[in-house]
């Protein structure tokens, strides 16, 4: 057993300290903090930081789907400030970065649990941090009130589809359910995920990306239009965020003529946008592009939209392309954009 000091924080909300001429990362701990450790892993804090709280989740510390509730906001601000600064400078860019804003909402609206099996029971939760070992939950306190039984509904799906991953959204007229399975839903399972269906009082059920049963087509609301989801659709993690995202991009671009929004998705921006200006939307997704469009269809007092399927990865607009409009608004996916 060693006693280290962590020095900083990661990039990742990890602790980091040097430990026999290495860095090491070590979830959960904060700097200045003395902590022992053994076979890699922390096993106490002797001397916490003054900046420790009290996490506000009975199972943070062994979840890995948060990092870092055990902080307090006064340190994690600037904090969380400086890792888009060092990236910034990385490049040249040392543009003015204003103070966070806090995007929380209610909660998030969407959660995508691991279920497994654990002592012959079926559960649902996130795994430990660093680690394949499920962190069961009854309950998430960062989702939305209306998804308070998003672990039971999630666990209830195991003992029919075996190991999977189940997708939950909060749409505007109920749950959207997406479930990814190493079982498929054959004709002696229906019936029972009928069952389920009714009794979580679901909107949508699709497995393995085929919708299996549903009421009703689950909608948001994008501006003044109303659009359906395609399967699993990405969606901001909060309502909230997502519409200061949107107020920001239309502060930033101004007052202007023709817009590209690329990597436009089902729209959160192009469609907010077209209630000033007109839009054209490119993006990969087949089915967020026909959605797009559909909302366009139904949507009245906006300017003109034209979403288009491109794969801005392998066909990026050119130069020549881009210079037809006088603003742009990019937001690709986790993957980046470097093409493009």
């Amino acid at each position: 057993m060693v006693r280290v000091t962590i020095e900083k924080m990661g990039q990742n909300g990890d602790g980091v300290a040097s430990v026999d001429g290495r860095h090491l990362h070590f979830p959960k701990v904060l700097p200045s903090e003395v902590v022992e450790i053994e076979d890699g892993k922390v096993t106490r804090v002797v001397s916490a930081s003054p900046d420790r709280i009290e996490p506000f989740c009975p199972k943070f510390e062994n979840c890995g789907g948060c990092a870092l509730q055990h902080w307090r906001e006064e340190p994690y601000a600037p904090w969380k400030r400086s890792l888009l600064e060092r990236a910034l400078e990385a490049r040249g860019l040392h543009p003015a970065i204003e103070a966070l804003i806090d995007a929380h909402g209610e909660g998030r609206r969407r959660v995508s649990l691991h279920v497994r099996q654990q002592a012959g029971q079926w559960v649902s939760g996130f795994m430990e941090q660093k680690s394949h070992k499920l962190c069961a939950l009854e309950t998430c306190p960062v989702l939305v009130p209306a998804l308070r039984d998003a672990p039971l509904i999630a666990a209830s799906f195991g003992p029919m589809l075996g190991n999977c991953d189940v997708a939950i959204t909060l749409a505007s007229n109920g749950l959207d359910v997406a479930v990814k399975a190493e079982r498929n839903a054959v004709p002696r399972r229906i019936e029972p995920l009928k069952e389920l269906f009714i009794r979580w009082k679901l909107l949508r059920l699709a497995i393995n990306g085929n919708e299996l049963m549903a009421v009703g087509q689950p909608f948001v609301t994008m501006g003044k239009a109303r659009v359906h989801l395609p399967v699993q659709s990405f969606l901001q993690a909060t309502q909230k965020g997502e519409e200061i995202l949107a107020r920001l991009v239309s502060e930033g671009l101004g007052k202007r003529k023709k817009l590209a929004d690329l990597f436009c998705g089902v729209g959160p921006f192009a469609l907010r946008l077209a209630e000033t200006v007109a839009v054209h939307g490119f993006d990969s997704d087949r089915n967020a592009i026909a959605q797009l469009n559909n909302a366009v269809r139904h949507t009245q007092g906006i300017k003109p939209i034209s979403a288009k399927v491109r794969d801005l990865y392998r066909a990026p607009l050119v130069v020549q392309e881009l210079s037809e409009f006088d603003g742009l608004v990019i937001d690709p996916p986790r993957a980046g954009a470097e093409a493009q």
